[in-house]
């Protein structure tokens, strides 16, 4: 177990990463609090899913971006090693024989920082989101 030395939280992974105070209060505070080199594909799927869901409400909902529209549509977050993309159960099997590069599910979609961001996929399955699950 590690524990943060700021906030005292216990921890299976060493440096593990969170926010030792309150949850960020944006997506943008939340992609501004991440390390550097993960900054940039975090933007890159942000970009995405706000151009493929404009009308949406942009919030934190599980201490994670969150789109938004009478309830969650998709949720990204940063991990050590890839960008978490959580669609949904549904939309993750409408799209299974397009992510058979991608680590898979319940509704989540790995999306490793060694490999090309897939940004008309993850549109797509945002639109798709949009389409099948606004209120």
């Amino acid at each position: 177990m590690w524990k943060c030395p700021e906030c005292a939280r216990e921890f299976k992974n060493i440096d593990q990463h969170h926010f030792c105070s309150n949850s960020p209060q944006s997506i943008g505070e939340y992609i501004a609090a991440q390390s550097e080199g993960v900054r940039p594909p975090l933007l890159t799927v942000y970009a995405a899913i706000k151009a493929a869901l404009p009308d949406a409400v942009e919030k934190i909902s599980w201490r994670m971006p969150t789109f938004w529209k009478g309830r969650n549509l998709i949720h990204f977050a940063a991990f050590k090693k890839h960008i978490g993309l959580y669609p949904g159960e549904e939309a993750a099997a409408f799209f299974a024989d397009r992510l058979g590069d991608y680590k898979t599910s319940k509704g989540s979609i790995q999306l490793p920082y060694d490999k090309p961001l897939p940004v008309e996929l993850i549109a797509e399955i945002a639109r798709w989101c949009g389409e099948h699950n606004a209120i």
